[in-house]
């Protein structure tokens, strides 16, 4: 059976070839501009500011390693969008359902969905039991936050070792490593849809599973 991925093709790391790093950047930039990101006001990655504070600490979130905050967001809404994606991610982190379902909204659509993966909130849940199924210690971290507008953007890096099975074949202990980028859109309480890229020739080289052209 076939692992259904969350992960697709950017080229974005050092083990993807160039012309995959170009493909993948402009393919990047063309859903950006589809998803009309807006240009952030106030840009805040370090320091105890304003954007900071909005973070939440309940034990077990992830935390944002670097943020981005637009200005021209009120107080109450930045902090929700924040705790949305921690939410989101915190689920991709640890596989735990309850965060999925408090992040995202029962009418969500993956506007990027992969072969085989169902549409809707299921998608997330089913993406995320299969790979657990090749790589149980899979973790999410939360590089860089963007929030703009009524859009979530995120960088993330997978982590984990192949110690399940991936297309019938058990894993020795491989160290798995890539990274991806998301674009969540945020309606009144909850994400509502999303857009996605993964570097999945970097994943599927550390399965040991590449294919050739």
């Amino acid at each position: 059976m076939r692992l259904q991925k969350r992960f697709r093709t950017t080229g974005a790391t050092a083990r993807a070839t160039t012309g995959a790093t170009a493909v993948g950047l402009a393919a990047l930039s063309a859903l950006i501009l589809a998803a009309g990101v807006a240009v952030p006001t106030t840009a805040s990655a370090h320091g105890p500011d304003r954007a900071w504070r909005l973070v939440d600490r309940t034990p077990g979130l992830v935390q944002p390693h670097a943020l981005t905050v637009d200005g021209s967001l009120s107080t109450r809404r930045a902090a929700q969008e924040i705790r949305l994606a921690q939410q989101l991610y915190t689920f991709w982190h640890t596989g735990e359902q309850r965060y999925l379902d408090a992040a995202v909204d029962p009418g969500f659509r993956d506007n990027t969905l992969p072969a085989g993966r169902p549409q809707g909130p299921t998608g997330p849940s089913a993406a995320s039991r299969t790979f657990r199924a090749a790589v149980p210690d899979l973790g999410c971290e939360l590089a860089d936050l963007l929030i703009t507008g009524d859009k979530i953007t995120a960088r993330l890096v997978f982590r984990g070792h192949f110690t399940g099975v991936f297309n019938g074949v058990r894993g020795q202990g491989q160290r798995v490593e890539f990274n991806a980028i998301d674009i969540q859109h945020v309606g009144a309480a909850r994400i509502t849809e999303d857009w996605h890229l993964e570097d999945n020739q970097t994943l599927l080289a550390q399965l040991g599973a590449a294919t050739g052209r």
